[in-house]
């Protein structure tokens, strides 16, 4: 198996060699984005580069999702209903709502109901990953990076509170926030440890279901953080790149054999998705199955001249100007 740091070093110049001309020059001037972001861009949206730009300017709706553990949807609709919210149900999301309008008072995240843990504040995009990897009842699960408890706790629910949750952080600065997320909204079932997610094998457990939501550069969430169009190096890439290529060994080694592991990031940088995705197909014989019911486009074929794994078109993006929701990468693996 060829290791992770010869595959970085046989494609970084291919992944970071950049062309600079007078149109991505332009572009990134009018946009405000980093003149390196605007040639990626170019290669992998073509002529839907502007709309991408345009939109990233642009506001999301709200969104949350609905807390079964603690009140039945239906009645969490009616009482926030009752305080002025207009809600629509997101089609393809057990307990997910978008939020179409709000009162001047109470805020979405000062209520009641938002108190008690009746419902958790969170992107549209960012309730994927959980969904698509649809864990069982009484199945052991590792959230490999779990700041800040969002996801956790969304499987939790998809579990009825059963089996096992083993959630990784590796900042201590972040535990509190993750605990207490989690004994506010009720869930029982979830162990929270100091590690990082590269130390899993070192636990000595075996998973039915693997969950890497992997820290990123969070190049998806531009409408929501324009910083972030100025903050990323394309070093700083090259750096999440390797975490997030051993954090995905480390989750092949704890998953059991014929489980599934959702790889995902909130970035739309193939550098950080398809490459990664490439490598466990490539070299760890990972299969790549197919997200169905949820919108998106599929995982990109090629990029920058590097040819992917044709597994890869079954992996699913989101952008904010298709989907109207945070930019976002989902891949369901299973290991063989």
């Amino acid at each position: 198996m060829v290791d992770i740091e010869s595959y970085l070093k046989n494609n970084e110049a291919s992944l970071y060699s950049y062309r600079e001309n007078a149109e991505i020059r332009k572009m990134a001037e009018r946009y405000g984005f980093l003149e390196y972001m605007i040639d990626r861009y170019l290669d992998f949206l073509g002529d839907r580069t502007q709309e991408f730009l345009a939109s990233c300017s642009l506001p999301l709706k709200k969104a949350i999702r609905c807390n079964s553990l603690k009140i039945p949807c239906e009645d969490l609709e009616e009482r926030l209903r009752d305080k002025g919210f207009v809600l629509s149900k997101i089609e393809w999301s057990k307990f997910g709502y978008r939020v179409e309008s709000s009162p001047k008072r109470p805020s979405l995240g000062a209520t009641i109901e938002y108190m008690k843990g009746h419902y958790y504040i969170q992107g549209e995009a960012s309730m994927i990953p959980p969904e698509v990897l649809s864990p069982a009842n009484g199945e052991k699960v590792i959230d490999m990076a779990s700041s800040p408890g969002g996801k956790t706790i969304h499987l939790a629910q998809l579990m009825n509170n059963e089996g096992l949750i083993v959630a990784l952080e590796s900042n201590p600065s972040r535990l509190r926030k993750i605990k207490s997320n989690i004994s506010r909204m009720g869930v029982s079932n979830s162990v929270v440890l100091w590690m990082k997610g590269e130390d899993a094998p070192k636990l000595g457990i075996t998973f039915d279901k693997v969950l890497l939501d992997a820290p990123c550069s969070g190049e998806g969430l531009i409408p929501l953080d324009p910083s972030r169009k100025t903050k990323t190096s394309p070093n700083d890439l090259m750096g999440f790149q390797r975490t997030q290529l051993h954090l995905l060994v480390s989750g092949y080694k704890v998953l059991k054999k014929g489980g599934k592991m959702v790889y995902s990031t909130c970035s739309i940088a193939p550098e950080e998705d398809e490459f990664v995705v490439n490598f466990a197909v490539k070299y760890l014989g990972m299969r790549v199955e197919k997200i169905r019911g949820i919108p998106g486009e599929e995982g990109l074929r090629q990029f920058k001249g590097i040819e992917f794994s044709p597994e890869l078109v079954n992996c699913l993006r989101t952008y904010p100007h298709i989907h109207h929701m945070e930019g976002f990468f989902i891949c369901l693996l299973r290991k063989e």
